[in-house]
């Protein structure tokens, strides 16, 4: 989850989240203890120890947990303003992303989802270099570039970039998105698209393509694209966050065959008040969409863990039922 730059000029949110963390820490801390105890079978000190199994879906051959990370905070995609971007771009050196994705790895997320292939290699080499066994999902939009993008990155899967998908069904020109998905499987990758638009998911599945997965945005963020007529009336940098636009996104998934893989499901960090918020955010998308589909989520750990939060909030409310 994405929290923006909150850290010296918000005490009071900063102390809800180190409270958090603290409690977490001492009920992590007392089961330990526990399992410790003499004369504990050695069956029960396991399963007081042992954390629930972070929950997966099966993306053609692949099976990939249910939280995905993502890479918007890497890239410097805050989507709350110049100064929160630069800090965002400031924060994640290769090293530090290296880093992140190791935690993530280690806290049983298996796959990351990265845009740009040129932004992404100064990380993804060392992190291979490193052993990593994460598996990853290129987010791209470059037709001719798509071979090119597969040999160097390997990713398991191409997705067609949401905001580009949008744009091109917008003026009629969705078959360059199907020649899109029709190349990557050329390519010998599982073949996603992305959309903002729940009316382009929809599309695409009425006409039945050949498509493995889709990426799905909880808000429909490209409507002044879409939507020319409509006036929006945003500052500059702002974007649509429309409150219900996640229960239209939702019916969607549902509706497809595809797994989805759910983004902004934090509203880019407008859902992220307090861990309970975020809590409610994760159980809300894990009760709306398919148990086949999973979430993308970016993270930003400068002030607080969280990538443990998240896995737990996967782990707890994220099981197959």
């Amino acid at each position: 989850m994405k929290t923006g730059i909150h850290g010296q000029n918000h005490p009071a949110r900063c102390d809800v989240l180190a409270v958090d963390r603290r409690s977490f820490l001492v009920q992590m801390a007392g089961l330990a203890a526990a399992a410790a105890l003499p004369g504990q079978p050695a069956g029960v000190r396991a399963a007081i120890t042992a954390p629930p199994a972070m929950p997966t879906l099966q993306l053609g051959p692949h099976r990939v947990s249910r939280l995905v990370a993502g890479s918007n905070p890497i890239l410097g995609y805050s989507y709350s303003g110049p100064h929160a971007d630069r800090q965002m771009k400031a924060y994640f050196t290769p090293e530090r992303t290296v880093e992140f994705l190791q935690n993530c790895e280690a806290a049983g997320i298996t796959t990351h989802q990265f845009s740009d292939p040129d932004r992404a290699l100064p990380y993804l080499r060392p992190l291979r270099e490193r052993g990593t066994r994460l598996t990853f999902i290129c987010l791209h939009s470059q037709r001719d570039k798509i071979r090119d993008a597969v040999d160097r990155t390997q990713p398991l899967a191409i997705v067609h970039h949401g905001g580009v998908t949008d744009r091109l069904f917008a003026d009629g020109k969705a078959g360059e998105v199907h020649d899109y998905v029709k190349q990557a499987h050329d390519c010998g990758v599982l073949a996603g698209v992305s959309a903002h638009n729940p009316d382009c998911i929809q599309r695409i599945a009425d006409e039945g393509w050949e498509v493995d997965f889709f990426m799905t945005c909880f808000y429909f963020l490209t409507r002044q694209r879409v939507h020319k007529d409509t006036p929006i009336p945003m500052l500059d940098f702002g974007l649509p966050f429309f409150r219900d636009d996640p229960k239209v996104m939702t019916r969607v998934i549902r509706q497809v065959k595809q797994p989805c893989l759910a983004f902004k499901i934090l509203g880019s960090g407008r859902l992220c008040g307090s861990q309970q918020s975020v809590r409610a955010a994760f159980k809300f998308a894990f009760d709306q969409i398919k148990p086949t589909d999973g979430v993308i989520i970016g993270m930003y750990p400068w002030i607080f863990d969280e990538v443990g939060a998240n896995a737990r909030f996967t782990r707890e409310l994220g099981q197959p039922t």
